[in-house]
């Protein structure tokens, strides 16, 4: 009788496995990406530095795209440059990332900064290197639109 059992649940639960099946997240109100350290990464996020306007957008290849404008131009204006193939790099585990983009020998990259010393400290820094890896411009941003 024990046995009968024990082969009736057996199969009940292979039957289960069979017929079940995963059911797709299309959450269209998300517009957050979660980096596997559970970061959230916006799709879409627009800082205003002292100089420039700059969006970054998540392309559909997963690489993102660079557009800037000085920083009194309306975003509806053509950009003053734009760079695609931008990659997220992760920095440690406290959700600190930042995106590196590359053009004519420049790096550009943009910085999250969720884990500073300081309560002061801007939500995002504009860091962009020459081609000798020397600093040339380093400004703190705030968010204008996520």
């Amino acid at each position: 009788m024990i046995k009968y059992f024990l082969l009736g649940a057996f199969s009940l639960a292979q039957f289960s496995f069979v017929y079940a099946k995963e059911i797709p997240n299309d959450s269209k109100a998300d517009n957050a990406v979660y980096h596997s350290t559970f970061q959230k990464v916006p799709k879409t996020v627009i800082i205003k530095t002292k100089k420039f306007k700059i969006r970054i957008d998540k392309q559909p290849n997963g690489k993102y795209l660079y557009q800037s404008w000085n920083s009194n131009a309306k975003i509806t204006a053509k950009p003053s440059m734009i760079i695609s193939d931008g990659e997220l790099i992760p920095d440690g585990s406290g959700g600190n990332y930042y995106i590196n983009f590359n053009n004519e020998g420049h790096s550009y990259q943009v910085w999250r900064n969720y884990l500073t010393d300081s309560a002061q400290k801007a939500p995002y820094t504009l860091v962009v290197f020459d081609s000798n890896d020397q600093e040339i411009v380093r400004q703190d941003g705030q968010v204008v639109k996520n």
